[in-house]
């Protein structure tokens, strides 16, 4: 599987309704891989000043990620493929 970082716009008006909707992602998640394409949430972190939520998830494809957020009526800003590395010094990227 690859990573692939998820940002998604939050208002600050309605930012106590981003659980709502990473719930809705979760849920979507489970369901693609119960049908055999295998999505899972890694972390999701939201920046009320940036009025952004940022989630990482291990998907098969990018278009898997899309399939979760329409399933889960998500409007993404953006999904791009990510490298995580394992510390500040960047060793261990992948």
């Amino acid at each position: 599987m690859a990573e692939f970082l998820v940002e998604l716009y939050v208002s600050r008006a309605a930012s106590g309704a981003v659980a709502i909707d990473l719930e809705r992602a979760r849920l979507a998640a489970e369901q693609l891989t119960s049908e055999g394409t295998p999505v899972r949430c890694v972390r999701s972190i939201l920046v009320p000043d940036d009025e952004t939520c940022l989630c990482l998830y291990d998907a098969v494809s990018v278009e898997a990620v899309r399939e979760m957020s329409v399933r889960a009526g998500l409007e993404l800003e953006r999904i791009s493929a990510a490298v995580a590395c394992t510390n500040a010094e960047g060793e261990g990227c992948s």
